[in-house]
């Protein structure tokens, strides 16, 4: 079995890049606080811990905790990775039945400390996260402001394109290998955690091909004959069979928004023109499609683009920018880098 590669291209939306320009040159750079689905309601055998990290991934903080409080790995939990090159805030829970809280004040570490602790009923589940606010330095990017706040103004009236990040496929597609192998030797044991990393990263790459297909033809922001239609903020689908003047109007509006696969079992969603042109997109990516079915992965949807919240952007210093917004779960804030910069390594 030979697995043909999945395109990578990712066309922009709004034109090319305004100019080059490094991300990253400090941890500080970029910085991520996690906006919970639910408040802890403070009672119940579960704490929540609001932990800030630095330059650490997110599970090596949990078996720091899970050290800390005395508890096997399995007891900690939290709702999504974050970067580890980053300042980040995000929640872990501890379960802990019949047992107090450890000092988490005690719990001193250089790279991650305890902000609050609450108990809450239930333990912090994968995706219980409503989105994140991000602050991020764009640094060596000589731009005129007024260039800068017209696509600033694009990406705020219209979004953009709701591509998984390259982070989704590990370091030099390392995951979609990884997806190659375990489709091959299927019976190779393989944890838990490493097959989900694995499996996504196949749905994911090809996700962004019919995405990117839908950008170089300028589609990705209004409704094909037969596309599955999203609700803004909601994970429901219908079918637009008959795009009326009020479904397109919905549309312009963000109000809802035209959908691409996530590939699994089922039939697809949508019909007519959409699906068409997502069956075209993965022709002789049959490998990849038969292991995605043999893995049992249920079909789903998720919607082409996405609208920064609260968008705003400031030269700090000469070449220094600094951008701050808000984006739902899910959604990658190096995806809207895209529509902004070409992105250089440091030296």
């Amino acid at each position: 079995m030979c697995f043909a590669p999945i395109p990578p291209a990712c066309h922009r939306a709004w034109g090319g890049p305004l100019g080059a320009a490094r991300i990253r040159v400090a941890v500080e750079d970029f910085q991520v606080l996690e906006v919970p689905l639910v408040e802890p309601c403070g009672e119940g055998e579960h704490s929540w811990l609001r932990v800030r990290k630095r330059s650490s991934n997110t599970p090596w903080v949990a078996q720091q905790l899970a050290r800390f409080a005395g508890v096997a790995p399995a007891a900690v939990s939290y709702a999504g990775l974050k970067d580890r090159h980053a300042v980040t805030e995000q929640w872990f829970s501890v379960h802990l039945p019949g047992r107090g809280d450890p000092d988490w004040s005690a719990l001193q570490d250089a790279d991650f400390s305890v902000l609050s602790a609450q108990r809450h009923l239930r333990k912090l589940k994968i995706g219980a996260l409503r989105g994140n606010w991000f602050t991020l330095r764009i640094r060596d990017l000589n731009i005129d402001p007024d260039v800068m706040e017209q696509r600033l103004e694009l990406l705020r009236r219209g979004g953009f394109p709701n591509y998984f990040g390259v982070q989704r496929f590990g370091r030099d597609g390392a995951n979609l290998r990884a997806a190659a192998q375990l489709f091959q030797q299927p019976k190779r044991r393989v944890n838990r955690s490493k097959r989900g990393i694995y499996l996504s990263a196949v749905r994911s790459a090809l996700f962004n091909r019919v995405l990117s297909a839908r950008v170089a033809s300028g589609s990705w922001n209004r409704a094909l004959p037969g596309d599955a239609l999203q609700l803004d903020g909601k994970s429901a689908c219908f079918v637009a069979d008959a795009l009326d003047a009020e479904t397109l109007a919905r549309v312009d509006a963000l109000q809802i928004h035209p959908t691409g696969p996530l590939y699994g079992e089922g039939e697809p969603l949508c019909r007519d023109v959409a699906r068409a042109l997502e069956a075209e997109q993965w022709s002789g990516l049959e490998d990849w499609l038969d292991g995605l079915r043999r893995a049992r992965l249920a079909a789903a949807r998720r919607a082409l683009r996405v609208v920064p919240g609260s968008l705003q952007g400031h030269e700090e210093s000469s070449g220094v920018w600094v951008l701050a917004f808000y984006l739902p779960a899910g959604s990658y804030a190096t995806s809207l880098l895209d529509e902004l910069i070409r992105v250089v390594p440091s030296p």
